[in-house]
């Protein structure tokens, strides 16, 4: 997998039931080349009658998608694209090829309460 989507990438599913949908990786699970995407690939969790749900019940939850069938979103032209590795400051970056923009930036960024940069 290479590190090609980390959590936190908003991706765009381009194969499956959920094709077309867009979300943020919720976790990553690389010994299955899997990723958890919010809002992706719904299924039903069905739960036993408990102390904490004593009706028992189902709920909603993301199931893993392989990685194949999600690439990463160009910050600047918004639709997916593939990404390449390329060094920035002498450390290692990911860039998406379409627009050659560094891909996760604007997430992380975001997430911290900083500006986007222009």
């Amino acid at each position: 997998m290479a590190e090609r989507i980390r959590e936190g990438d908003i991706v765009a599913v381009v194969s499956g039931d959920s094709r077309g949908k867009r979300g943020r990786v919720l976790r990553v699970l690389p010994d299955k080349n899997r990723v958890v995407v919010e809002g992706v690939n719904l299924v039903f969790k069905h739960l036993r009658k408990s102390q904490q749900h004593p009706q028992g019940g189902r709920i909603r939850r993301e199931a893993p998608v392989h990685v194949s069938n999600v690439m990463p979103i160009d910050p600047e032209t918004n639709r997916p694209t593939r990404v390449k590795s390329a060094d920035k400051d002498g450390r290692r970056i990911r860039v998406g090829v379409r627009s050659g923009a560094e891909v996760g930036a604007s997430v992380k960024k975001a997430a911290a309460g900083g500006k986007k940069e222009d």
